[in-house]
C-alpha cells in the first residue's frame, strides 16, 4: 500500500468529515479541548430535561440557549465588524414585545406569535438600518453614544407606552396550547419524565437557537464574513479595494439585529412574560459584553463558552456560596467573605481574573495551547 492510499480516509470517513465540515461552515473548533467542552456542552443542553429533575436547571439551561444567540449575534458586531453598538438590548426587547403584544392583544395561537415576531423582525431591521446608514459614517465613539440614546429613549419609550407594553409592570400572555404545562403528547413517560408543553417549549428553544447559531457561523464564514473582518482590521485599505465599508457594516448591523430579536422572542416565549427589566435593561448589555469578552471575541464558539458560564454563575453562585458560608461557619471573617449576598463582588472577581489568565478569551487561549 502506497503512502498516499495510506494516509486518505476511507470513502465513508471522507463524506462523515465533509458533513461535519458543512455544518461548522469549515471552522472547526480547532482545539480537542475545545471540541470536547462544545460536545458536552451541546449534549448536556439536549438533555437537560431527562437528566435533571426540577424547574431551576430547566429555566437555566433554556436560558444558555437564549444567550448563546444574543452574544453570537452581538460578536457578529464586536469581534467581527469592529462595532460598539449599546443598541442590542433594544432589538433584544423588541423581540420580546412583539410576541408579548401579539399572543397578549390578539389571541395565544402559533398564527398570533408568528405574526408578533415577523413584526419584530421588520422594526428591527429598520431600526438597525436607519441607526447603522445614519450613524457609521462617524468616528467610532459617537456612534457608540448614538445607539445608547437610541436605547434608552426605546426603554423609556416601552416603559410610558402602558396601554400597549404594560409600562413597568411588563406584559404576562398566555402560550399556544401545545407549549404549555397542561399539554400531554405523550400518554406514558419517556425516559422516567412526562414530557408536556414545557418540555416541548423547551426543545423550540434548543433547535431555534441552534440554527441560529450555526447560521451565524456560516455567515462569519463566508466571502460577507471575511469582507467585515477585513474592514475590522482596516476599514481604510477595505475602502480602497473597492468595499462600501458603510453598506457591509450596516448589513452587519441588520443581521446581528434580527439574531437579537429572535433571541428575545425566545426569552419571552420561555418566560411567558416581557417587560423593561426583562430584555431592556441595561445590565443585559454590561452582561452581553462579558460573556464576549469571557468567551472570546471574533470567536462564534467564545459565545458558547461565555454565555454558558456567565448564565451558570448567576444561577448558581449564590447557591455555592451560601453552602460554603455555612460550611466555613465559625471560623473568623471568611464566611462573612463569602456569603452569598456579596455574589456579585465575587462574580466581579472570577470576571477579572478570567481578562487577565485569558487575555483572547477562554477559546482564544485553547487555540494557542493547541498551536
Amino acid at each position: 500500500m502506497s503512502m498516499s492510499s495510506a494516509l486518505t480516509l476511507p470513502p465513508d470517513e471522507t463524506r462523515r468529515s465533509g458533513f461535519f465540515s458543512r455544518i461548522l461552515s469549515s471552522d472547526p473548533p480547532r482545539s480537542w479541548v475545545l471540541s470536547l467542552i462544545l460536545l458536552a456542552i451541546l449534549l448536556v443542553l439536549a438533555a437537560t430535561p431527562f437528566l435533571f429533575s426540577g424547574s431551576q436547571p430547566l429555566s437555566t439551561a433554556a436560558k444558555i440557549c437564549v444567550f448563546i444567540v444574543l452574544v453570537a449575534s452581538y460578536d457578529l458586531l464586536l469581534g467581527y465588524s469592529g462595532i460598539v453598538s449599546f443598541a442590542h438590548t433594544m432589538f433584544f426587547g423588541i423581540g420580546g414585545y412583539g410576541i408579548a403584544i401579539a399572543l397578549e392583544q390578539i389571541e395565544p395561537t402559533w398564527a398570533s406569535a408568528g405574526i408578533g415576531l415577523v413584526a419584530a423582525l421588520a422594526l428591527s431591521a429598520v431600526l438597525a438600518a436607519a441607526i447603522g446608514l445614519l450613524s457609521l459614517r462617524v468616528r467610532a465613539i459617537f456612534f457608540s453614544m448614538i445607539t445608547l440614546a437610541v436605547a434608552s429613549a426605546v426603554a423609556v419609550l416601552a416603559s410610558q407606552m402602558s396601554e400597549i407594553t404594560g409600562g413597568e409592570d411588563g406584559l404576562s400572555f398566555q402560550l399556544p396550547f401545545e407549549l404549555r404545562p397542561a399539554f400531554r403528547p405523550l400518554e406514558d413517560q419517556l425516559f422516567g419524565v412526562t414530557v408536556n408543553g414545557r418540555i416541548l417549549a423547551y426543545y423550540l428553544i434548543f433547535f431555534v437557537a441552534l440554527f441560529v447559531f450555526l447560521l451565524l457561523l456560516r455567515i462569519v464564514n463566508s466571502p460577507f464574513g471575511r469582507v467585515l473582518q477585513a474592514i475590522r482590521e482596516n476599514e481604510f485599505r477595505a475602502e480602497a479595494l473597492g468595499y462600501r465599508v458603510v453598506a457591509y457594516r450596516t448589513a452587519a448591523s441588520v443581521l446581528s439585529a434580527l439574531a437579537a430579536t429572535v433571541a428575545g422572542a425566545l426569552m419571552a416565549l420561555w418566560l411567558r412574560y416581557n417587560g423593561p427589566d426583562t430584555t431592556l435593561s441595561f445590565s443585559i448589555m454590561i452582561d452581553i459584553l462579558l460573556m464576549v469578552v469571557i468567551g472570546g471575541m471574533g470567536t462564534m464558539y467564545g459565545a458558547v463558552i461565555g454565555a454558558t458560564l456567565f448564565v451558570l454563575a448567576q444561577s448558581y453562585l449564590q447557591v455555592l456560596m451560601a453552602a460554603g458560608s455555612e460550611a466555613l461557619e465559625g471560623i473568623p471573617i471568611l464566611p462573612i467573605l463569602i456569603h452569598p449576598d456579596r455574589w456579585l463582588l465575587w462574580l466581579g472577581a472570577l470576571f477579572i481574573i478570567s481578562v487577565y489568565a485569558f487575555p483572547g478569551g477562554i477559546v482564544g487561549r485553547l487555540r494557542q495551547a493547541k498551536q
